[in-house]
């Protein structure tokens, strides 16, 4: 009987430790798993996040990468709703961004300079005659450093990174962290960043998740509906760079005030559409009142599965993609192919090319400041 007790009281202790670190049955926790070799031999690691009520997330070391995403649909159907791939080679060898941590500078840097302090800085062009998303080896193609967090409403991870000076153009050494929180209670995961600078620099921080609410693999976004809570927009020449004009979305394509099926007007004969090969533009977002917290800047809705995104952010605004360039020769997650048009990009920013454009809202970090931006994928379903 002793003995039997015994056991009784060992396995009762095996189980809460299991659900405090997570395990293979997907309980609440954090796992740590191998996720392949780089080509110079560098081991990536992917951290697999698993909350009570069915949101699990993957976040690997490489590029602080966001791989898997998985939500329940109005069934309580789980599925995985990012873009990505099944090892580290193909987010080194990959060309899309996949899920990836975007720096130094998210988006298009005009001619691939800017001047600060007087100075012109003068950085590699990737983009035809731009830069873009940090350059040829951005944030998103380095090792990050990691470590957990204790937290005791979410499940959290550091990942650190210092930009030296000189990296991709770019002045200063730059110390990075992000810090991804799933909430243990709410299919939410809160993006923290912060940042802090020896010499003054420019800096713009997102994600880039591709997102298709029906799962990954699937064909299409067109039927998605979208929100986007911002009146204006900042039209772009033939080359993606912003005007620096602000124009109004109403009576335009551009118009997502009211929910709106993305595929309702992306073929309209529209300039700025043929310029984007669809959308892929950048809204500048309502803000109400001086808050500091995140605010809600734009809810998409996939009508069979019910599964709702909503994006809250602290930034000014934010980058619509539609999926254009996708073309079906990048080969994801279980050798998928993805199509055009099979995923949408909320990427929450600074505006393009703000270093350039004394009108936009400013993206300089100055020594003894300190950065810092929050983004906040909440789901639902109905």
């Amino acid at each position: 009987m002793i003995a039997s007790g015994l056991g009784v009281v060992m396995l009762a202790i095996s189980l809460l430790l299991s659900a405090a670190t997570g395990d293979s049955n997907g309980k609440m926790g954090i796992q740590k798993k191998p996720f392949g070799k780089t080509t110079d031999g560098l081991a990536a690691d992917l951290y697999v996040l698993a909350n009570r009520t069915g949101m699990q997330v993957s976040i690997t070391n490489y590029g602080a990468t966001l791989v898997t995403l998985e939500v329940p649909d109005r069934a309580g159907n789980v599925r995985d709703v990012v873009l990505g791939y099944d090892t580290v080679s193909g987010y080194q060898n990959g060309k899309s961004y996949f899920g990836g941590t975007i720096g130094r500078y998210a988006n298009r840097i005009a001619h691939g300079q800017f001047q600060l302090d007087g100075k012109t800085y003068v950085l590699p062009k990737n983009d035809g005659e731009n830069t873009l998303h940090g350059g040829i080896l951005g944030f998103n193609k380095r090792m990050w450093t990691v470590k957990e967090i204790p937290d005791k409403d979410s499940l959290a991870l550091e990942f650190s990174y210092v930009s030296k000076d000189g990296e991709e153009g770019f002045p200063g050494n730059l110390a990075t962290k992000v810090v991804f929180r799933l909430l243990k209670d709410k299919n939410e995961l809160w993006i923290n960043y912060s940042a802090e600078t020896d010499k003054a620099t420019v800096l713009n921080l997102t994600n880039h998740s591709y997102f298709n609410l029906a799962g990954e693999g699937n064909d299409s976004i067109l039927f998605h509906e979208l929100n986007i809570y911002g009146q204006k927009f900042t039209p772009v020449d033939s080359t993606l760079i912003p005007t620096g004009e602000l124009r109004d979305v109403k009576n335009s394509p551009f118009d997502f005030t009211h929910g709106v099926r993305i595929g309702a007007r992306i073929d309209d004969p529209d300039q700025q559409l043929t310029f984007g090969k669809g959308y892929d533009h950048n809204w500048e977002l309502e803000k109400k009142g001086k808050s500091d917290s995140p605010q809600l800047a734009a809810r998409v809705t996939e009508p069979k599965s019910g599964r709702i995104l909503e994006v809250l952010t602290t930034e000014p605004g934010l980058q619509f993609y539609s999926g254009n360039f996708l073309d079906g020769t990048e080969r994801g997650k279980g050798n998928k192919s993805y199509a055009h048009r099979s995923a949408l990009c909320m990427e929450t920013q600074h505006f393009p090319d703000s270093p350039n454009h004394s009108n936009f809202s400013p993206a300089t970090l100055e020594p003894g400041k300190k950065y810092s931006s929050t983004t906040v994928f909440r789901f639902s379903a109905q």
